[in-house]
């Protein structure tokens, strides 16, 4: 019961400051993606390669942040697309940092190479494949309705978003702990078909609600639609990072929300759901 509660206090909390830096306007709502982007890749390289400082990690994040920024000021000022080439940048540099870290150079090629780390490279620019890349979707969300900031759509979607998420937590804790179905047990033990089953039940109420509210503006096919890509794609974004912790053996991504882990614990079905959820409104709803 405490642990529910301190969840739910924390939960809501995240909820207020993210809404809140979303209706604000766009400056409060670029600071804070930005916040998150680098938290979630921080997370993702210190999950994957440890808490040792390099400056290969500060290049990652700083590439991914500064990927964030350019895609919001493509959308926002109708900046230049090419100022995008520019994020190429800081992820060529960590390739020839590696040259001056010592324990990457084998000189005897003779010998069995012994294992030296050089192979977790790849989590450095898998990070801004994983994280930076879908989050750039986000900054996209605003502006797809009519070119303008526009907040509706953003907030919409986090809301059938965490009305999945409660859903699924609600019903997998109600009717899934004792003789429940597992989901994916290998992966996540605890997640089960009930828990999806509460989500996607209550991600279709969320959006019937918008759709009658009218704050989502799309019609009611394409509300349940967005509805079910949501639910559907943050599933498999819950389970990818499950995956991803049980790999190095880690039960949050970290422990900054009590009740909750890590900013990529809190966001890791928006990696999926989100870009899924964009390109479906792009291609059907705002043609």
């Amino acid at each position: 019961m405490k642990n529910l509660l301190i969840r739910t206090v924390s939960g809501i909390f995240i909820m207020i400051i993210v809404m809140g830096s979303i209706i604000w306007g766009p400056v409060s709502y670029i600071i804070t993606l930005c916040a998150i982007t680098a938290i979630m890749m921080h997370e993702y390289l210190t999950l994957s390669l440890g808490r040792k400082k390099c400056i290969q990690k500060i290049l990652a994040v700083a590439g991914g942040v500064f990927f964030i920024i350019i895609m919001f000021f493509i959308k926002y000022t109708g900046t230049d697309s090419e100022f995008l080439y520019l994020t190429i940048i800081p992820l060529l540099a960590i390739m020839a940092i590696n040259l001056y870290h010592k324990p990457y150079n084998i000189y005897d090629t003779e010998k069995e190479r012994k294992s030296n780390r050089y192979e977790l490279t790849a989590f450095y620019l898998s990070s801004f494949v994983y994280i930076a890349i879908p989050v750039s979707f986000f900054t996209i969300l605003p502006f797809l309705r009519n070119g303008s900031y526009d907040s509706s759509l953003m907030i919409s979607l986090l809301i059938l978003l965490w009305s999945t998420d409660i859903g699924a937590y609600c019903f997998g804790m109600l009717f899934g702990q004792k003789h429940g179905h597992k989901l994916f047990p290998s992966i996540s033990p605890k997640k089960t078909w009930e828990g999806v089953y509460g989500g996607f039940f209550c991600v279709i109420c969320a959006s019937t609600v918008l759709y009658f509210s009218g704050y989502l503006g799309l019609s009611f096919m394409n509300s349940l639609i967005l509805a079910l890509i949501t639910g559907t794609f943050s599933i498999f974004g819950d389970l990818v990072e499950s995956q991803l912790k049980r790999n190095f053996g880690a039960k949050d991504s970290s422990k900054l929300i009590p009740g909750h882990g890590g900013m990529l614990d809190r966001f890791d079905g928006a990696l999926f759901a989100f870009p899924a959820a964009c390109l479906y409104m792009q291609f059907f709803c705002f043609e």
